[in-house]
């Protein structure tokens, strides 16, 4: 099962088309992103970060946390996982382990990047940078420490909002260099620069849509057109989800009841279908002493 989905994954990114992969950050919003069809899902960092510990995406969350979600995730669903890894959680000799983990848990790709700890969302301000020849360290240790082949190793680099465009281009072909499978580069500002990194990059490029973030926002097609192999919607479904949440508690405070709301909430019928509540009675039947 694991192969199965790891070919898939790595066959997604070399597929003639561009593979869009939204963020989830829990089972819920995995299987909810699956049942609409998608060929894979994103377990974000931020999206744990701010679930989780509510809290923003400054490098609180741990290796352990992440490694849990992935598995809850990759149990509720069929399609390939895809995880965010951030700085690897210590040197080479930690990615090792993080890569085994990850895939431990279910993962079929996860990505590593070369800020230093503690690490920021990639469009916060003030990020650091550690020096290329430590992070092809860990690019090397991650190829290394996967137990199967078809893992995909994804190297990304901050080096776009720290040294420039034509700093983060090299690091990245370090990074492919190294053994890295895909290249994130975070943050570009222009339509220019992101062309830039899919033609002058010596491997497959994905894309990171942020919403009010630095990248501009664009939709896959404009973004098959400059030549990325994949994107991430990374906290689309949170965020819409933060809105209903914080309009809801709203009326609720208002009115003391959300009889006014009932349009925009799920009903008993959507909210059994979407977590499968069918199939677990079945199960229960399957499994009933009959008398």
């Amino acid at each position: 099962m694991a192969h199965q989905r790891h070919t898939r994954f790595r066959d997604l990114v070399e597929q003639d088309d561009i593979a869009v992969v939204p963020g989830c950050y829990d089972a819920l919003s995995a299987s909810i992103l699956e049942k609409q069809g998608f060929d894979a899902v994103y377990v974000s960092g931020a999206g744990v970060s701010n679930t989780k510990l509510g809290l923003a995406d400054v490098g609180m969350v741990t290796q352990t946390e992440m490694c849990d979600r992935v598995h809850y995730v990759a149990e509720k669903v069929d399609v390939p996982v895809f995880a965010d890894a951030d700085t690897g959680y210590g040197n080479p000799v930690h990615v090792r382990r993080t890569v085994r983990m990850y895939e431990q848990s279910g993962a079929s790709a996860l990505h590593i990047e070369d800020q230093k700890f503690p690490k920021k969302c990639g469009h916060f301000d003030g990020k650091e940078l550690v020096s290329v020849e430590e992070m092809v360290e860990k690019v090397r240790a991650a190829v290394d420490a996967r137990k199967n082949e078809g893992f995909t190793v994804v190297a990304r680099t901050d080096a776009r909002a720290v040294n420039g465009v034509e700093d983060a281009i090299e690091r990245a072909n370090a990074y492919v260099e190294a053994g890295a499978d895909l290249v994130f580069p975070e943050a570009p500002e222009t339509r220019e620069e992101m062309q830039r990194f899919v033609d002058e990059i010596e491997a497959p490029v994905m894309a990171n849509m942020v919403e009010d973030g630095k990248t501009p926002l664009m939709d896959a097609g404009e973004l098959a057109d400059i030549g990325f192999a994949l994107v991430i919607f990374p906290n689309s479904l949170l965020r819409a989800a933060m809105i209903a949440m914080q309009e809801t508690a709203e009326t609720l405070d208002d009115t003391g009841s959300t009889e006014d709301m009932l349009e925009r909430i799920a009903d008993f019928e959507l909210r059994n279908s979407l977590t499968d509540y069918d199939r677990m009675a079945e199960l229960a039947d399957r499994y009933r002493t009959q008398n």
